[in-house]
Order: structure tokens, then sequence, then C-alpha cells
């Protein structure tokens, strides 16, 4: 059996083999919006599918036809995609898809124990998400990894070179009967890192993750933290995000040095239709080979998120791509991908 602690935490900047997707359906929670957020997933394969492959989760033979025939009219090179059938209760993979190391001789799919976020939701299909794909052969020399830890992807960063940012927020409520030191060792071991770097403050009203770090803070390199501001005194996350951001600028790297920091815009209150407040949040982006995904509401900031992100990573394309029909279900760009790392994907 392939050990954690020979393998290492990739970062998402580093090269992938594809981005990983489940397609909504009405079966899902988009049942109400489903002809919107199609339009989304249509809008991020194409995306996608300029720098990459995508390889698209469908529940069944009726769906997969369908995907397909959708896809092929918006002009998708059918190369670049990938349809595999498996079940599934909901569609945000980065935190029911493999959170994958790299090895010398391979790659350990972690398969972290899925809990629907802490109960919230039922997630039992979602739980054996892994397992099917696996059974599917969509990975290759690769090892699955049970662990009896619930952690969902996008409650953590690293700069895969064994750094790890997160938040306590999130952590806690998974496990209140661990203490911070027992967190960090569990995170420790099964991710491969060193260094656990976890933030204190920062939670956006219509986030049902509690505080998951990629609707917060985010790792573009090495060097470098983008997080989502908030220069709005009047609004009610002004405090803890500022909050944040003290945090994020006293962070130091390994040399000492501290992160250069890059606070992205703070879109207008975006409501349902039920009056709840929604989580337009600019850090949920997602880097690809050679570009980054920039989720956009239609919000006036939206420019200036990818002006700063551009400033942020200069050497890639800011691919702008709608979103503001994800956020209804507390979610957005980041949460419904899972990047494959270079190498993992059969291509058979």
């Amino acid at each position: 059996m392939t050990s954690a602690s020979t393998a290492r935490f990739p970062a998402e900047w580093e090269a992938q083999d594809a981005v990983l997707i489940a397609w909504p359906h009405a079966d899902t929670d988009w049942r109400d919006n489903l002809a919107d957020v199609e339009s989304t997933y249509v809008a991020l394969v194409l995306a996608i599918t300029r720098f990459q492959r995508c390889v698209i989760v469908v529940a069944d033979a009726p769906l997969r036809q369908q995907v397909e025939t959708r896809l092929a009219g918006a002009g998708v090179d059918a190369s670049r995609i990938k349809l595999v059938e498996a079940e599934y209760d909901d569609t945000w993979l980065r935190d029911s898809g493999p959170i994958t190391l790299v090895t010398g001789s391979g790659f350990v799919l972690n398969d972290f124990r899925f809990t629907g976020w802490g109960g919230k939701f039922g997630a039992s299909r979602d739980d054996l998400l892994i397992t099917r794909l696996i059974e599917q052969g969509v990975f290759r020399q690769a090892h699955h990894r049970r662990i009896d830890f619930a952690l969902e992807g996008g409650a953590i960063e690293t700069d895969g070179h064994g750094s790890l940012l997160t938040t306590f927020i999130c952590l806690h409520q998974r496990h209140p009967h661990l203490s911070r030191e027992q967190l960090v060792a569990t995170l420790s071991e099964a991710l491969a890192v060193d260094r656990v770097m976890m933030l204190e403050h920062g939670e956006l009203q219509g986030d049902d993750t509690d505080a998951h770090i990629d609707t917060l803070a985010r790792l573009t390199d090495a060097e470098t933290i983008v997080y989502q501001g908030c220069a709005d005194a009047t609004d009610p996350h002004y405090a803890s995000l500022a909050d944040m951001a003290s945090e994020i600028a006293a962070l130091k790297m390994r040399d000492g040095k501290p992160y250069r920091t890059f606070a992205l815009p703070w879109a207008h209150a975006i409501h349902d239709a039920g009056g709840r407040r929604l989580a337009a949040s600019y850090a949920n982006f997602l880097m690809i080979n050679g570009a980054v995904l920039l989720p956009v509401y239609g919000d006036p900031a939206d420019a200036e998120a990818v002006r700063v992100l551009q400033q942020a990573c200069p050497d890639r394309e800011i691919v702008p791509v709608p979103a503001r029909p994800l956020i209804e279900q507390n979610g957005s760009l980041h949460c419904i991908t899972m990047q494959l790392p270079r190498g993992v994907l059969n291509e058979s």
C-alpha cells in the first residue's frame, strides 16, 4: 500500500490532465433553475476545453445523450470531453471528488468521508462517487485511499510544497471533539504536508460550507494569496473580512517573508427571490492549464475582479464564466469542479 508519507499534494496551478465535473439534472438540487445552471455548465465546459480535457459524470445513459447533444450544439470539441456514468446526489465535486496526491510511482486518490457539509444534506451516493469512478476505469496508476475523516476539497489550499491553508471554523464544525493540534496532525498525515495555516476569520452569508477556504482566500502560486475583500463598511461582512485580511497579511512563507496579497472586489449584495443573501465570492475561481476561470455575477465589480486576478496571475489568461445561477445553491465555480493532476487520467 502506498503511504501518504511518500506522497506530495500538488498545487492547483500545476499541470493537469483534466477537470472533473458532474452534470446537473432534475433529481439534483438544481431542479428549480435547471435551464439556467445548464447554461453555466455549457459555458464552463467550453472554457475548460479551450485548454485541456473535461471529464463529465452523468447519472445515466439518457443524460449522457442529452449532454453530448447539448455540448456538440455549443461547439465543444468532442475529443476533449470524456463522459462517465455514475450515480451522485449533487454536483459539488470539489467536495466529493478525489483529493489527489502524487507519488514517485503514481498517485493516491484520497477519499475522505463526505457528510453533506456536516450532515446538512443527504450525501450517501456522493460519498461513494470516487469508488464508482475507479470502477469505471477513469484513473490509472492510482491507489484508492479511503480516510474516515470528514473533509471537503473546498476546505483546503496547498502550495504543492508542504504548506496548507484552511479555516478553523470549518474543521471545528466537522470535528468539534478534536483539538486544533489533533486537526493539524490528521491533515498533515493525510495530505503529506508539514505546515498548516488556519484562518480564524471570514465567513459569507449564503454559504453553507462553514467557511470553506475556497470562498475566502486562494494560493495562486507559492508566494501569492488572493482573497475576497470587502470595502463597504456598511456591509455585515466588513468586519470579519477585514480581520481575515489582517490575518493573511501576517502570514509568512517558509523563509519568513510575507506573501504577496491581492484583495478581490466586493460585489453588490445579491439575493434570491425569497430575499436570502447569496455568497457571490470572486475567490471561487478555478486554475487550469494556462488560464484562470473566474466566476462573474453580472455585477459592476466583475471587471475589477478580472483586473485584480490578471495582476496576481500575469502569465495566465483570465476567462470570466457567468456563475450567477450557481450561487442560488450556495456555491460557485470552484465548488463544482475538481482538477485531475497530469498523468492520473486513464486515456483509453
